[in-house]
């Protein structure tokens, strides 16, 4: 029976499942797991291993840590008499140099969270949200130098749904990756894999985010643009504005059914309500800075003062 030595590169828990597909997968020789290396962690900053690691370790297979992978011309020796068909590389949080990329007969498959060439980079399910959209999809390419940019052998799509957040599609996509690479060994397996160039005009990219990201400017912003930033950078870096000068992280929030100016904030019965460019939202689950997430119900009971509102601290 054909099997395919194969090497594997990720890092977090969102390459878990493609990691548990090739170990059990019967076509495939899962030769090395190549990650990052431990980092501290948690209150007493004690050493933790990637999740990749740990489930590796776990397989009892053979794994490999480093800071940059490029300049370990020992393991890449003994990688390379290997003999290996091809690598995965899955949220691996390195750039692979020429040798790592020519190592493999086959090259170097990376698997990638939109359709490319939309959304190269980092964030690729956050910036599928913040901009509405009503798809994303799992794509993999032969690995070139440029980031994202290799030829498709493979992609399919995946529906979005209405209120989905960063943290749900995250979850989705993750086995949606495993699905795309088992996918991929059947293609393999068929025979020679057509590979499709990437249309260059159609090119976007999703950064890395930064908590700053998640201001949220009612004023600047149209309802489905806020409610689309809520969703998208929830868990991280999560969305924020500041409530008579305190920081307030906003949870939750729906389309509001009435009219506020643009930027400004009301309590509504008990609602916390803030006007945007074309109509108001709905802030229904928030948390005040020093305090626990609550309802907006809880937050306002018993606030007298004045609402104010804004996106920085004044």
């Amino acid at each position: 029976m054909k099997k395919f030595r194969v090497a594997y590169c990720g890092t977090p828990d969102f390459s878990v499942p493609t990691l548990d597909l090739l170990s059990n997968h019967p076509h495939v020789d899962l030769r090395y797991v190549i990650s990052m290396p431990d980092r501290p962690s948690g209150r007493g900053m004690e050493l933790k291993s990637p999740e990749v690691v740990e489930f590796a370790r776990q397989k009892k297979l053979p794994v490999f840590q480093c800071e940059n992978i490029n300049r370990e011309g020992e393991f890449l020796r003994m990688l390379k008499a290997q003999d290996l068909d091809f690598i995965v590389v899955l949220a691996f949080a390195q750039f692979l140099g020429s040798e790592m990329l020519q190592l493999a007969r086959l090259g170097c498959f990376n698997i990638h969270t939109s359709i490319l060439p939309k959304y190269r980079g980092a964030a690729p399910i956050q910036y599928a949200l913040r901009n509405g959209d009503p798809e994303t999809g799992v794509s993999i390419q032969k690995m070139v130098k440029k980031m994202d940019a290799g030829d498709l052998v493979h992609f399919h799509t995946v529906p979005i749904a209405p209120t989905e957040t960063g943290g749900q599609l995250y979850t989705r996509l993750k086995f949606q990756a495993a699905l795309a690479m088992n996918d991929l060994l059947a293609k393999l397996l068929a025979g020679p894999v057509e590979a499709t160039p990437q249309d260059e005009s159609k090119v976007s990219f999703a950064p890395t985010l930064k908590k700053e990201d998640g201001a949220l400017d009612f004023a600047e912003k149209t309802v489905a643009e806020v409610l689309n930033l809520i969703r998208a950078l929830d868990p991280w870096p999560g969305t924020y504005c500041f409530l008579n000068g305190k920081r307030l992280k906003v949870l939750r929030a729906e389309k509001y059914h009435g009219k506020l100016p643009p930027g400004k904030a009301a309590n509504d019965l008990g609602s916390l309500a803030v006007g945007c460019r074309d109509g108001a939202v709905h802030l229904t689950e928030v948390q005040l800075e020093g305090k626990k997430a609550c309802s907006d119900r809880e937050l306002l009971n018993g606030m007298k003062s004045e609402i104010t509102l804004s996106s920085h601290k004044e």
